[in-house]
């Protein structure tokens, strides 16, 4: 499992982040506090509270590819 801090500050990037996510087979999860929503639901991802960091949660360890393409989002 690999673990990342994001941003999603703007509407735009949500729609961004869950376009390049769902391409992929891997599961992956945000979590915000205690709350944890699916990474490739968009109105999961509204539900949390964006103006904070988001943690990441990527169940494959072998997901460079993954983390190439969210490279723009993550933070730290």
């Amino acid at each position: 499992m690999k673990t990342v801090m994001i941003k999603l500050s703007l509407t735009e990037n949500v729609k961004a982040f869950v376009n390049i996510v769902s391409r992929f087979p891997y599961s992956v999860d945000l979590r915000v506090g205690r709350y944890v929503v699916d990474a490739k639901s968009i109105l999961g991802i509204f539900s949390l509270d964006l103006s904070k960091p988001v943690t990441v949660e990527i169940y494959e360890d072998h997901c460079e590819d993954l983390l190439n393409e969210i490279k723009p989002f993550i933070i730290g």
